[in-house]
């Protein structure tokens, strides 16, 4: 709905269908700071904030909410709230300045990890520890915002 860098990506009368007909289908929410404000109506300027908005989501939709942290607010911390409790995920900011597709990233590879079997606590792990990995390498193409590395572990611990 909302890049990182503030610019909108769809459409005010498709965020209102979004919001309708598809998050309510959701097992979980992945939005970062300026999403997390439009589905909560909270402006957001510290973790305390992010906690309610957190928690207005997930009642709102009936689903786990995973509010993205960074955006100034914080290092690279996400707050997983599920079922009227909040768990935070540490992570540092990684200094790279291709995280283009960040947000898309870690939602995919949280599904992904669900798909697997894991439960959703260890599935936010292994793909915030994906996402590192994938900043880490430090891939640079092209010119501007690029994207990460997806392939720095191809054969490793997030291929299983």
């Amino acid at each position: 709905m909302v890049a990182t860098s503030g610019s909108r990506l769809i459409a005010e009368d498709a965020v209102e269908a979004l919001k309708a007909n598809l998050l309510p289908l959701a097992a979980v929410l992945t939005p970062n700071i300026p999403e997390a404000e439009v589905l909560s109506g909270i402006s957001i300027a510290d973790p305390g904030d992010m906690e309610r908005a957190a928690q207005a989501i997930g009642e709102r939709y009936g689903c786990a909410v995973l509010c993205k942290g960074g955006h100034n607010l914080n290092d690279a911390n996400d707050l997983l709230w599920r079922d009227g409790t909040c768990k935070w995920f540490r992570g540092r900011r990684i200094h790279n300045p291709n995280t283009h597709g960040t947000g898309c990233t870690l939602s995919s590879a949280i599904a992904s990890n669900l798909a697997k079997g894991y439960d959703l606590d260890t599935a936010v792990e292994r793909a915030k520890a994906y996402l590192s990995g994938a900043l880490a390498a430090m891939l640079d193409l092209g010119a501007g915002s690029g994207p990460m590395d997806h392939l720095f572990d191809l054969k490793g611990e997030f291929v299983l």
